[in-house]
């Protein structure tokens, strides 16, 4: 039974680590619970579960909550405190961090520092806080576990292989709803088209990022981090199926590809598990159907990235080759403009631009934490700033 405390509950990855849980009561049990706002879901999940902690957003939240748990054997905080609570207090032997933004990485931060695994969903804190991440986890003894769908592929690949003999990684992308939309009508997306994904079911800022194209830009300084490689030998292909979720390319022509049908829970399920497999497919469909490969191998096609109609491929590997806190900046101005966007203030096309005109106006510092963080609230007001001036 291994404890698993999860930051980021009630999200769409934190829903699907709880069905795997669900499904495998003889594996895992769940000590930790954290949430925001969702208060009449974490407490569904808290009474199913039964957590030593559950964590939300505020003192008000806390209360409501606490009025429908029992107080005997649960224990309700709130705030930052409380995701500390639940990611070093509540008897964790891996955390889940699928939170979005940088609100839970000083108790991701906490875990790692403590020695405890952590199964890293959360693009923002690999991408903007990746680098003294991953070298307090390389200090502790901690493993830090890809739950991104191409990244946990790139592990797969890469186990029992020299790092030395890895000639270049290739991470393939959905393309998103848009890949074949006409150039000049990207000005006039709405909110509603960019939030439908043809192939996942994801959150609505991932999938977003997924439309522009973004995710894919910061899983290349993600994979970076992961795999302590430089952003020149990571590439990108764009595959619709969503089936082969990376290759890796060695050194003497020979290729690695992992693939598995398009449901984020295989790979969350991996890293809650590792080194084991979960002895049960999650996948819904039958394995062979949905590959494609039963006499149908030619559904499975690749193309190369169109970085003219998805600048944000291109301002992704400008952030990783600068390094420092320009990875932080391009985060948090992308999604600070994707929140606009949602919201109406703003056009598709002006995403990009918004993250562009950031990455040109910061002067960047090393990437410790407390400049990372000041380089997060810097990006985030900056764009805000941008976004009201256009607006006038």
């Amino acid at each position: 039974m291994r404890a698993v405390a999860i930051l980021g509950s009630t999200g769409s990855v934190g829903r699907q680590a709880l069905d795997v849980i669900a499904a495998n009561p003889h594996r895992f049990k769940v000590c930790g619970l954290a949430a925001n706002a969702n208060v009449g879901l974490l407490a569904e999940q808290a009474k199913q579960f039964r957590p030593a902690v559950i964590s939300c957003g505020s003192e008000t939240h806390a209360a409501e909550l606490k009025s429908s748990l029992d107080p005997a054997v649960q224990r309700v905080e709130y705030g930052a405190r409380g995701l500390m609570e639940v990611a070093v207090n509540s008897g964790a032997e891996i955390v889940l961090a699928a939170t979005d933004g940088l609100v839970a990485c000083r108790a991701v931060f906490a875990a790692v520092e403590r020695s405890i695994d952590v199964a890293l969903a959360n693009k923002e804190i690999a991408v903007a806080a990746g680098e003294p991440l991953f070298a307090a986890a390389k200090a502790s003894g901690s493993k830090i576990l890809p739950v991104d769908s191409e990244h946990s592929a790139v592990f797969q690949c890469l186990a029992g292989e020299r790092r030395e003999d890895v000639l270049s990684i290739v991470l393939t992308a959905s393309g998103g709803p848009f890949w074949e939309y006409p150039l000049d009508k990207l000005a006039s997306v709405t909110p509603a088209e960019a939030s439908v994904h043809p192939t996942w079911s994801m959150g609505r800022k991932n999938t977003l990022d997924s439309a522009t194209l973004m995710n894919k830009g910061l899983e290349v300084i993600e994979a970076c981090r992961f795999f302590d490689t430089s952003p020149n030998r990571i590439e990108i292909v764009v595959h619709r199926q969503s089936i082969a979720h990376a290759f890796v390319i060695f050194c003497d022509g020979s290729v690695k590809a992992q693939l598995a049908a398009p449901d984020m829970r295989m790979p969350i399920g991996f890293a809650l598990a590792y080194p084991d497999r979960l002895d049960e497919p999650v996948a819904l469909k039958p394995t062979r159907a949905v590959l494609g490969l039963a006499g149908h191998s030619s559904l499975l096609t690749f193309e190369p990235v169109d970085d003219v109609r998805f600048p944000a491929i291109r301002l992704a590997y400008r952030a990783a080759e600068l390094g420092g806190t320009y990875p932080a900046v391009l985060s948090a101005a992308n999604e600070e403009a994707g929140r606009a966007f949602l919201q109406g203030k703003i056009k598709f096309v002006d995403i990009g631009a918004l993250a562009a005109a950031a990455l040109d106006a910061h002067d960047a510092q090393p990437a410790s934490m407390p400049n990372i963080e000041e380089a997060d609230r810097w990006a985030r007001s900056f764009t805000r700033d941008a976004i009201d001036a256009a607006r006038l």
